[in-house]
């Protein structure tokens, strides 16, 4: 006997509609403005053939204002699993053509069954958001759905990683998921963000504003900081998601994907020699310097846009994963800000409870000074950096390049500060300040009595200089492990991180930590 070919026709039947979702006229209207659908990302995500959904059935439970007779197909998002470069992860992606792709109870379910999922096998989740917010009709069991969702966010946090799209609208308390998630990627220019928007703060407060000033892409990018990468559609938005996957491992007690090369080159790099500036004060782009370092210059850069004066990425450094973390001298001078601090302290904190190892790159010639940093918390914002960097323990590399001053100098990974191994090149000052600084204080009235001050002054600092902030002087101390040439940078970096690599590091018992948050 066969099964009868009814059963067959119901199920595919249902099937079809539920992938029409809110019906064929609304996902072609999206497509045609360029916008995927719910559907589209999953299928642009996963490899194909891969994609296994679960919950195409359900359908919302609420009985309230008329809904009893309106059907939600998969109540308004598409969750399941497929495979990512052979490697597994969990997905969930709101449908905006069901009701707005509003989240009610079942919705929420899904979603946390998906994260449920994720924890047990292991996987990272990718989560699509394009939702109107709360279904209203459903009360307070959008809102408990929403207080799920949540907790499973932080339940999943440090496991496995999460990455949200923001490919549509995300208000209100929908906002808190992706930002509770460890990157969130933004779509350009048919996604906002925000918790209350225009129309509520201005009859709240009165300030006028406009959606592009609060919950766009790049006023996130770029002002507050909530958001790590800006795509400009959604196709683009799923390559970042998979270019960010190609660096992490699937969860915490894995390695990421390295693939080190059979034999560490040790080869000199001369162009490195190159990217030194003749005079000291001068910036140095330390994106050619990073550039150099990786594997044919490809790396990918996490919150461009914010705290301009540090660079945060991943790459690989003959064929082994790294988080790379760089003063920009060329913005602000390189120093460090309460920005710069707090973007700084996630990353470091991420690759640590992912086992990534972390590689500095130093120029920085302090925090930066001002009423308004004072004002603003400098102090607990750079503790941050200092406690996550103690707190690490994975591989960690610091290859000082110009100036190490003072605070800054131990909040960038000094070996005081846990780093495994420190290098400088020969143009390295590690010193409490600058050398003019110092001489201007400590020398003031030797300078005055001077027949030829400036003279004078330019030989006191050059001795200062000389004996106080050289590298070869921390070496002396031990406090370097040694002063390279930066041709020889790469090399020597390949050669620790590969010695590292079977690094293990235990601390005393605790829940954790209290960072200064």
């Amino acid at each position: 006997m066969a099964i009868p070919k009814s059963f067959l026709e119901e199920l595919e039947k249902k099937r079809a509609e539920a992938r029409l979702g809110g019906g064929a006229d609304k996902l072609e209207a999206r497509r045609k403005k360029g916008v995927m659908t719910a559907r589209d990302r999953l299928n642009e995500l996963f490899q194909a053939g891969t994609f296994q959904e679960s919950g195409m059935h359900a359908d919302h439970d609420c009985h309230n204002f008329g809904m009893e007779k309106k059907s939600l197909p998969g109540d308004g998002v598409v969750t399941g699993t497929g495979l990512v470069d052979g490697r597994a992860v969990a997905a969930f992606s709101q449908d905006f053509t069901v009701g707005g792709g509003a989240l009610g109870r079942i919705h929420a379910k899904k979603i946390c069954d998906m994260m449920e999922f994720a924890l047990k096998s292991g996987c990272p989740i990718v989560g699509f958001n394009d939702s109107g917010g709360a279904r209203i009709q459903e009360g307070d069991d959008s809102l408990s759905g929403y207080g799920q969702v949540f907790f499973r966010n932080v339940l999943v946090s440090g496991v496995v990683p999460q990455i949200a799209v923001v490919a549509g609208p995300c208000a209100g308390g929908a906002a808190y998921s992706p930002a509770l998630m460890d990157f969130i990627i933004m779509v350009k220019d048919s996604a906002n963000m925000f918790i209350c928007g225009p129309e509520v703060i201005q009859a709240v407060t009165g300030q006028k504003c406009t959606m592009a000033e609060i919950g766009s892409a790049m006023a996130h990018a770029s002002v507050s900081g909530n958001i790590h990468f800006v795509a400009e559609n959604d196709a683009d938005a799923v390559r970042i998601v998979k270019k960010l996957l190609s660096y992490l491992p699937s969860n915490n007690v894995m390695d990421p994907p390295h693939h080190p090369t059979p034999q560490v080159d040790l080869s000199p790099d001369a162009e490195f020699n190159k990217l030194v500036p003749d005079d000291a004060k001068n910036p140095m782009d330390v994106t050619k310097v990073i550039a150099r370092l990786v594997d044919k210059g490809d790396y990918l850069e996490v919150m461009k846009e914010f705290a301009k004066n540090i660079v945060i990425c991943f790459a690989r450094i003959q064929g082994v994963v790294v988080g790379i973390i760089a003063n920009q001298s060329a913005v602000k001078a390189g120093t460090l800000d309460i920005d710069a601090s707090d973007k700084a302290a996630r990353f470091i904190r991420f690759c640590n409870v992912f086992n990534i190892p972390i590689v500095n790159l130093v120029d920085v010639p302090g925090f930066l000074p001002g009423v308004a940093q004072e004002r603003g918390g400098i102090i607990r914002h750079g503790a941050k950096m200092l406690f996550a960097y103690a707190s690490a323990t994975v591989p960690k590399i610091t290859v000082i390049l110009r100036k190490a001053y003072g605070g800054a100098y131990l909040a960038m990974c000094s070996a005081d500060m846990g780093a495994d191994a420190v290098y400088a090149w020969p143009t390295a000052e590690i010193a409490v300040m600058g050398a003019e600084g110092a001489v201007k204080i400590l020398y003031k009235r030797e300078i005055a009595a001077a027949a030829d001050p400036k003279k004078e002054e330019a030989k006191l600092v050059a001795d200062y200089r000389a004996h106080f902030c050289s590298p070869y002087e921390a070496a002396k101390k031990a406090m370097i492990n040694d002063v390279i040439a930066p041709a020889e940078t790469r090399a020597v970096v390949s050669l620790a991180l590969r010695n590292l690599l079977s690094k293990r590091e235990t601390r005393p018992p605790k829940k954790h930590g209290t960072i200064p948050l």
